[in-house]
């Protein structure tokens, strides 16, 4: 990514970070006064989750912000696993909160209790999902036009909030008007599992970054296919891959006619990596030179036998 580019994009992503910030605290005002005038367990599951909802939304702000500083002496990969760190800060928090919930219903199965001003609870979630609507409508373009990992991860949390806070109108209005006793803590329940569901998802996300996990194999075959189209190049191997946060690293082994001079070599290299920006603009791509023919003895991947079933050496 250009310095241009850089700075067209980081502020976008922070502006979309800002108003997930801002609508959290304004919903965890108006959410709080709702559960403690209502008393509802599902009102305050989903107070829980505006709140982590708020963290959220700051270690996001916070993320989006550090994973746009450039690489430096001491990270010369850049910050974009800060992320998944942070990603795992939440999960702990998240799975607490579940926890709590799913005890505090529990508990009011054994000590029922009456649910006051089902009316406000209702309107508090009215309110909240359509300030959600219109936060995922803007989170959306932002994602459109910068293709931040960070924020399309604020984006489907945020998702989750309007089934959410459909639930606890839904346990409200079963409880309050329709009579149908435990409801209300059966809701309860029911976000708390959605909670510890999140939570996982978000782990599995920032444990595979963190552990370098590999493109998917159609994201593997588009990149080598456009690197195959360049003329010149006799093979590839050794293709790695891994992301940290909302940028990409790709390496591999290139094969040339090994008559060739340094200079026409470097040439097709160059033009092999201005092929791939062109295609993968957030792809930092690592080429190494080999001639044809070459056997690399010292090679983890091919004593490990891992090399894709689609992926050919000979081009």
């Amino acid at each position: 990514m250009t310095q241009d580019e850089r700075r067209r994009v980081i502020p976008l992503a922070m502006r979309a970070a800002l108003a997930s910030v801002a609508m959290a605290c304004a919903l965890l005002v108006m959410k709080g006064y709702a559960a403690w005038h209502t008393g509802s367990v599902a009102m305050l599951g989903s107070l829980a989750d505006t709140g982590l909802d708020l963290l959220a939304s700051l270690v996001t702000l916070y993320g989006v912000k550090l994973a746009a500083e450039p690489a430096d002496q001491d990270h010369r990969f850049g910050h974009g696993k800060a992320e998944a760190l942070a990603a795992l800060f939440q999960v702990v928090l998240i799975t607490a909160s579940a926890i709590g919930i799913a005890w505090r219903a529990i508990e009011r199965f054994s000590n029922p209790a009456v649910n006051e001003d089902a009316g406000l609870g209702i309107a508090v979630s009215g309110v909240a999902i359509v300030a959600t609507m219109v936060l995922l409508a803007y989170q959306r373009s932002i994602i459109r036009r910068t293709a931040s990992v960070a924020i399309l991860a604020d984006n489907v949390h945020y998702q989750s909030d309007v089934l959410l806070n459909t639930a606890v109108i839904g346990a409200l209005v079963l409880d309050q008007y329709l009579g149908v006793s435990g409801a209300d803590p059966v809701f309860g329940i029911a976000i708390a599992a959605w909670l510890a569901w999140g939570a996982f998802q978000a782990s599995s996300q920032a444990i595979d970054m963190l552990m370098d996990k590999e493109w998917s194999d159609d994201q593997r075959a588009a990149f080598v296919e456009v690197a195959a189209r360049q003329p010149g190049i006799r093979g590839i191997h050794d293709f790695r891959t891994r992301r940290s946060g909302s940028h990409d690293f790709a390496q591999f082994h290139m094969e040339v006619d090994p008559d060739l001079t340094v200079r026409e070599a470097h040439a097709i290299v160059e033009r092999v990596e201005i092929a791939l920006r062109d295609t993968f603009p957030r792809v930092e791509t690592l080429i190494h030179l080999d001639p044809e023919g070459h056997v690399d003895t010292d090679n983890p991947l091919v004593e490990a036998d891992v090399t894709p079933h689609w992926f050919s050496k000979r081009l």
